[in-house]
């Protein structure tokens, strides 16, 4: 059908809707919702949400990653970050878990083989992720010690996008963090790496997942950062992005006129419509199931 007389412009394909109301239901219920509607933040790429300055380029990229962190709820992970052009081959011999919360500002983490129910970190392999776009851990063993850490590689051409490393920062946390979900994501296994992306826009970074979402292009080298290497691995499209923002910030109750500014301006207009057509939707629809904690 033609649908003529739809007074409602279809953004996207219904089936990627669908998807995306679906993890956004399934990042709360894994999660914590809480965490979400009471600390969860609209991150915003600027001199005021990313304050400091460092003089090499290490020193900024670990000042930008723990920012990164904090705004995430996970500045009790232990982690490490390399610098790729000094340290190419990351040790994965390391072994982390997380127990007790995975996020908050009362998170705590605790290294100890003894847990009763550990949440072990996923082998970042697993997903086919390239080591530069991606964090790498190793599968639990039976023993760990005290400075067991998550390894993050970056690389320095990087740190020319602050969205674009943002982005890859969060991504490389939200694909770790959606690996410790208890159940798959809508769709299964084969769609946790579109799933890792969702879950970093639901903690908060929407706007640098959509303002960095193009296509590497053809050519270039990857020494000097051009078409062949990224800023970041690109897996929602701008669209899918931008709706998916569209819907945290539905959900968070955050208006137009505070986001759209951050956008880039050819994604503003798709932005507003998103926004609208996540407010007409009824979180009830079954295919839809989204329910709202109760914060006060």
């Amino acid at each position: 059908m033609l649908n003529l007389f739809n007074r409602h412009k279809q953004l996207l394909d219904e089936e990627i809707i669908e998807w995306i109301f679906a993890c956004f239901s399934w990042t709360l219920k894994e999660f914590d919702q809480d965490v979400f509607f009471n600390e969860t933040q609209l991150v915003i790429p600027d001199n005021k949400h990313f304050p400091g300055k460092e003089t090499t380029a290490n020193g900024m990229a670990n000042l930008i990653f723990e920012q990164v962190k904090n705004y995430a709820g996970m500045a009790h992970w232990p982690t490490r970050l390399f610098d790729l052009t000094v340290q190419p081959a990351i040790d994965n011999s390391q072994t982390v878990f997380i127990n007790g919360d995975l996020r908050g500002k009362n998170a705590q983490v605790k290294a100890s083989p003894n847990a009763a129910q550990p949440n072990p970190l996923l082998n970042g392999t697993q997903q086919a992720m390239p080591l530069s776009s991606m964090p790498m851990s190793s599968f639990p063993q039976p023993q760990i010690s005290q400075n067991s850490y998550i390894a993050f590689g970056y690389h320095p051409q990087q740190l020319k996008s602050p969205e674009g490393i943002i982005a890859y920062f969060a991504h490389g946390l939200s694909h770790h963090l959606a690996g410790t979900a208890k159940t798959q994501p809508p769709g299964g296994e084969s769609y946790l790496p579109m799933a890792g992306e969702i879950t970093g826009i639901f903690m908060g970074f929407g706007i640098m997942f959509a303002n960095s979402a193009i296509i590497a292009r053809a050519g270039g080298c990857g020494g000097c950062g051009g078409g062949q290497s990224p800023v970041r691995e690109v897996i929602l499209s701008e669209q899918e992005a931008t709706y998916a923002l569209a819907l945290f910030c539905h959900l968070k109750s955050i208006e137009y006129r505070q986001v759209a500014r951050h956008l880039k301006k050819h994604l503003r207009g798709f932005f507003k419509d998103a926004l609208k057509d996540c407010q007409r939707r009824s979180p009830e629809s079954s295919s839809l199931q989204l329910e709202k904690s109760v914060t006060d």
